[in-house]
């Protein structure tokens, strides 16, 4: 049994995140930080894994690491995500 808790199902849709990202970084393709999603720091973590481990969304999603709070996202420390507008063709 794996020390890591379970991941639960995300509540919030991609739509939903993708409707947020957009309004927050202005352009499709620009960074913004996790933290501006206002989830708390398990559920940023747990919402943003789940869609970076399907490869159907991940290849829209650009994690990087910036200045600003630290989330694991799939094992990997970040801070930043930036979506391609073609994820709309996942909507």
């Amino acid at each position: 049994m794996s020390a890591e808790s379970p991941r639960r199902a995300p509540t919030t849709t991609l739509p939903d995140i993708v409707e947020r990202y957009a309004a927050l970084a202005g352009h499709f393709g620009n960074p913004v930080a996790l933290s501006d999603f206002a989830f708390a720091l398990e559920e940023t973590q747990n919402l943003f894994s789940t869609f970076d481990e399907d490869y159907h969304i991940s290849r829209f999603l650009h994690f990087s690491r910036d200045e600003g709070q630290m989330y694991q996202v799939s094992g990997e420390a970040v801070t930043h995500v930036a979506i391609d507008p073609a994820i709309y063709s996942l909507l």
